[in-house]
């Protein structure tokens, strides 16, 4: 876009940082003052914002964009735990230009790939590096420039493709279930054939493919942050095993299950 390179200035960054949270049933959050702009990526439950008293309601798959000055609440699902991901860039002054590019932003999209992979980069970093430090501020400036090109690939997307967002909204909401590409294509109104050739050339994967990075990601917050048992969290998202709940997360991470959990509690008895 034309207006990317105006919209976000990196000496304006002062600092940025992620991070990760799974809400119990029927949680709030709020009221707030928002003092960032922030990120905010739904991966499974549901969620209602209250942005200056008017209410926007969010289901998995969907990234949304939060803005300094606005008066916020949470309201997360009533029928089990909500997990989101966030990322927040604190910015000094906004010039009138700069917020115009903003406002004229969608509020929310489809999670893209990419996107997911800033998160993840920046999970991982900021043990090592300070929110002030230059790899974390290139990194946030990076997440909301990549936000801004989204609106036009997605636009271009839903008017085209709309199959593929059929096919990962039934991926976000059942990923522990058995899903088959079949069933995917189903969902999708197009035959596998056809899915897995419109995911090659838009996502740069097959469904298959990123169905076992969803339920590699799920898992990572089961291991990161919460108690439950390797065999229990390999049930809730969809592996056939324990072995190949193992395997899988080795392959994707370079670590083991037992590793990513001792380093996210610092020094916690794993499993």
């Amino acid at each position: 876009m034309k207006s990317s390179p105006c919209a976000v200035s990196y000496n304006k960054i002062i600092s940025a940082r992620a991070g990760t949270v799974i809400y119990p049933s029927g949680s709030r959050y709020g009221p707030r003052i928002q003092d960032d702009f922030q990120l905010v990526f739904l991966h499974s439950g549901e969620m209602k914002i209250e942005i200056d008293g008017m209410a926007h309601y969010f289901l998995p798959g969907s990234v949304v964009l939060l803005k300094p000055g606005h008066h916020e609440l949470f309201t997360f699902s009533d029928r089990g735990e909500t997990w989101h991901r966030w990322i927040s860039v604190h910015m000094s002054h906004v010039s009138m230009e700069e917020k115009a590019v903003f406002d004229a932003l969608p509020l929310f999209l489809p999670i893209s790939e990419e996107l997911n992979r800033i998160a993840d980069i920046m999970l991982s970093l900021q043990f090592e590096h300070p929110s002030s430090s230059e790899v974390l501020r290139s990194l946030g400036m990076s997440a909301l420039l990549v936000y801004i090109s989204e609106m036009t690939r997605t636009r271009e997307l839903e008017e085209v493709h709309s199959s593929i967002l059929r096919a990962k909204n039934l991926i976000h909401k059942a990923y522990q279930d058995e899903l088959t590409l079949t069933m995917l294509a189903d969902q999708a109104g197009v035959s596998p054939e056809h899915l897995v050739r419109l995911f090659r050339v838009n996502e740069n994967t097959t469904p298959v493919k990123y169905l076992w990075r969803y339920r590699v990601l799920r898992a990572l917050e089961f291991l990161s942050h919460t108690g439950l048992s390797i065999t229990e969290i390999s049930l809730r998202c969809g592996f056939k095993s324990t072995f190949h709940f193992a395997r899988t997360v080795k392959q994707h991470t370079g670590k083991t299950a037992t590793e990513i959990r001792l380093f996210s509690w610092k020094g916690s008895q794993s499993e």
